[in-house]
């Protein structure tokens, strides 16, 4: 009976202990450049905010607050920034990057660089720092335009509704969209003693390296029934695919350890990311086994799986997060 009793206090204090694991939660607060993304099962477009999981060990938490469409004025308005502030725990971080729909006409979203816009980066900043919190700005990444007189009034979310065309450029460096909104992060950071994560230049290395042709591939470009789901194809330099989310993730996971230190030992990367969330570059199991080279390392994010068939001889490496199960 002892031993019963002995073993019934030994489960509940495991139980404890795992509930009460300490970890620490990175909220983002964004637009649809970071944003979660629906129907991922079909829809091939990903936030690099949805991806970022992947490249963090599960000490470290991704909580992505994102939302397509939005500014940091509307994130404000809508409510959507009290309820991150609500859930900001000492030793929390909050990656801000906004930009992309601050510079658009609408009244509900549009702000001024080096005025409303950066009051509302400095709120974000100071009342992340209330709650014991730790802000990161970032400014917005590059839209891929290829061409020297910008639209300005281009609305990237009416983008979805593109059809694949051939496409006009007249240069073969990348032109920038975004003006001094690029600067009000930067200003801001250095004002306020704010780690600053240039996600601009790291895109626009990026892509202005893929070339024209090539940085398609990071995006929302896809010819006719390429897709199931997009059967006239889609032209869309804005927002990511999942192989373009996942290149952005990484390259900002790194530059986040430069700026954080105390970050370093809990980046990771894997070849390849397993998520029935759509957090990763496969949904199934079985199909990133079936992929992977030899030697390749497999991280598993979440879900319950069957044990996938592994041919013989082929030596790959399967890490998954401890709540993730893996039929033996």
């Amino acid at each position: 009976m002892k031993r019963v009793a002995l073993f019934s206090f030994i489960l509940v204090l495991v139980v404890v202990l795992s509930a009460s694991k300490k970890h620490t939660t990175i909220f983002i607060i964004g637009d649809s450049t970071a944003a979660n993304k629906s129907s991922f099962d079909t829809n091939p477009e990903r936030g690099w905010g949805m991806v970022l999981q992947g490249f963090f060990d599960e000490s470290i938490w991704v909580d992505n607050h994102a939302v397509n469409g939005r500014s940091s004025k509307s994130f404000i308005d809508e409510g959507r920034w009290q309820k991150v502030f609500d859930k900001i725990k000492p030793g929390d971080y909050v990656f801000i990057q906004f930009g992309h729909n601050d510079e658009k006409a609408d009244p509900r979203r549009h702000t001024e660089p080096g005025s409303t816009f950066d009051d509302n980066l400095r709120k974000f900043v100071r009342e992340t720092r209330l709650k014991g919190g730790i802000p990161v700005l970032f400014n917005a990444v590059v839209r891929r335009n290829f061409y020297q007189q910008t639209d300005i009034t281009i609305e990237d979310e009416s983008l979805r509704n593109t059809q694949y065309a051939d496409e006009i450029v007249n240069s073969d460096t990348l032109i920038d969209t975004h003006g001094a909104y690029l600067l009000s992060p930067r200003k801001v950071a250095r004002e306020m003693n704010v780690p600053f994560v240039d996600a601009n230049k790291i895109t626009h290395d990026l892509e202005q390296s893929m070339g024209v042709d090539g940085s398609r591939k990071l995006h929302m470009w896809f010819k006719p029934d390429e897709v199931p789901s997009i059967p006239n194809g889609r032209q869309d330099n804005t927002h990511y695919n999942v192989y373009g989310a996942r290149i952005v993730a990484g390259l900002l996971a790194d530059a986040i350890g430069e700026e954080i230190p105390v970050l370093v030992k809990h980046i990771r990367h894997y070849d390849y990311v397993v998520s029935k969330q759509g957090k990763g570059n496969y949904l199934s199991l079985q199909e990133a086994v079936d992929e992977a080279p030899m030697g390749a390392t497999i991280l598993v994010l979440d879900g319950e799986w069957p044990s996938p068939q592994i041919t013989k001889g082929k030596l790959i490496k399967l890490v998954k997060f401890s709540d993730v199960r893996i039929a033996k």
